[in-house]
């Protein structure tokens, strides 16, 4: 005999059904968002399109911007902006939805007649991360060690203020020096906080290993330098070669970069082709997101 369902039972099923339901949306959704949760915007290191940028910054900032990049990284020569002109460039990046994390410095940015100024251009246009885009003149192995020394005390005096800096290699950092790597070298000599901005071109060129180079220092590699290498001669090898037209392995080190590096946005960086830079950062991003889906 069959008995009917009392209001207590129908809620029962009700509520299993409903389980069931919401169980196969979540599950259906799941890879769409951790394929959201793992895309790490991408910017642009404004040394691509210095030309542009010398003749105008506001409309290279605004071109940029149009194009989809999501971040630019200014470089050395916004050392020279006056606080007012830094409070125009963040207007600039407010109102065109564009942030800028991190900006490239000279060594001599970091010396204590400097830092302050550096400090205050970088908060005031949203920048966290004052990296150093070179080091001092080195005599030797120790020379590294001693500059690692003075950007630990640079990280120590950022800490407080919800910054951190870094150091963008290049291809000298990759060769050995008296038995070692001076980014080895650094890397040891600095606290874990301090980043190792990865510029995956001239690790290649070096014939580095950026693979291995990204597991050895989890967490540390908050950004990347998308510049491109090409073995061979003639007009479009070397770094003038497009972003993923060249011998990196983009795929890897994407994949090493945000499952071990903790890495947080991108940057793309082009040292010229035979495109204007403008037409040059457009078809390197257009690339790029035809590379990452």
């Amino acid at each position: 005999m069959l008995h009917p369902v009392s209001v207590a039972n129908r809620d029962i099923v009700w509520g299993m059904e409903m389980s069931r339901r919401t169980f196969a949306a979540l599950a259906a959704a799941a890879p769409a968002a951790l394929a959201q949760a793992r895309r790490i915007p991408v910017g642009l290191e404004l040394y691509s399109v210095r030309d542009e940028l010398m003749k105008d910054e506001i409309a290279t900032v605004r071109a940029v911007a149009k194009m989809g990049y999501e971040s630019v990284e200014f470089y050395a020569p916004y050392f020279n902006w006056t606080t007012d002109h830094a409070k125009e460039i963040r207007n600039v990046l407010d109102g065109e939805g564009i942030r800028c994390n991190s900006t490239h410095n000279n060594a001599n940015y970091f010396d204590d007649a400097n830092l302050a100024k550096v400090i205050e251009l970088n908060q005031i246009i949203g920048s966290r991360y004052p990296i150093a885009a070179s080091a001092p003149r080195m005599t030797g192995i120790d020379g590294w060690t001693q500059w690692g020394a003075r950007m630990t005390a640079v990280s120590e005096r950022l800490k407080p203020l919800g910054m951190a800096t870094g150091f963008h290699n290049h291809q000298t950092e990759w060769r050995v020096v008296e038995g070692q790597r001076p980014m080895d070298v650094l890397a040891a000599s600095t606290p874990k906080d301090f980043i190792l901005q990865f510029d995956a071109g001239t690790c290649i060129e070096a014939r580095a290993d950026p693979i291995a180079w990204i597991k050895a220092n989890p967490g540390r590699i908050r950004s990347v330098h998308c510049k491109d290498w090409g073995a061979g001669q003639g007009p479009d090898r070397g770094y003038r070669t497009l972003f993923g037209e060249g011998d990196t392995p983009w795929k890897a080190i994407f994949e090493a970069a945000e499952s071990v590096g903790g890495v947080e946005y991108y940057l793309i960086e082009q040292e010229g082709s035979r495109f204007s830079s403008l037409d040059t950062a457009a078809k390197c991003l257009a690339t790029y997101k035809q590379m990452r889906g």
